[in-house]
């Protein structure tokens, strides 16, 4: 069982749709119980660091999401949900991530590129990945983003995309994966990310 994480936000419903047609079998579920007994979870995310992480700490599932990390089980953060796993994000000073990983977030810079970079890029895969493979040489993806990660350690990355400047848009780390990109809106290539991600 996939436990995809409603915390009244985020595009909850394309990500269980996208499970439902891989077959996986899959709950959304704001319960800690079920979070801590599912075989793995999803953390999605729309929206701002800020009200992500308020809404997180006020439904007490903050130290859930750090237990379920550091469990074991795959887990698995999408876009916002990536930022999350980080100290600290520049779109909301002062509020702290989840922490996960150390290291903050922070805000794209101009470059004369459009900001938000919204729709789809290339990536390209930087180290062997356990959910990034099959999907070939350097696929599209879809994004929608205005801030990006800066790890302390950039070790965990495991790809990057180019939006003005090398940025990077996934992580790797045991049991702990992460994208920038949506896999839900990211076409066959994205499908296969999450069969990836089903079959740890």
């Amino acid at each position: 069982m996939i436990a995809i994480i409603d915390y009244g936000a985020g595009n909850l419903q394309s990500v269980k749709n996208a499970l439902d047609f891989l077959g996986a079998k899959c709950v959304v579920t704001g319960s800690a119980d079920e979070i801590i007994n599912a075989d793995k979870v999803i953390l999605p995310g729309v929206g701002a660091f800020g009200d992500a992480m308020k809404s997180l700490d006020e439904r007490g599932l903050s130290d859930t999401l750090r237990r379920a990390a550091a469990s074991g089980k795959p887990f698995l953060g999408i876009c916002l949900g990536l930022h999350l796993l980080f100290e600290e994000s520049e779109e909301s000073p002062g509020v702290k991530g989840l922490g996960v990983f150390k290291g903050k977030v922070i805000k794209i810079p101009d470059t004369g590129l459009k900001i938000p970079h919204m729709g789809w890029n290339s990536i390209t895969v930087t180290k062997e990945s356990k959910i990034l493979k099959d999907i070939g040489e350097e696929p599209y993806m879809y994004f929608v983003h205005s801030y990006y990660i800066n790890p302390a350690d950039m070790g965990i990355v495991s790809a990057r995309t180019e939006y003005g400047l090398p940025l990077g848009i996934a992580v790797e780390s045991g049991n702990v994966f992460a994208t920038q990109f949506h896999p839900e809106k990211s076409g066959k290539v994205g499908m296969t990310i999450l069969r990836n991600f089903i079959n740890l």
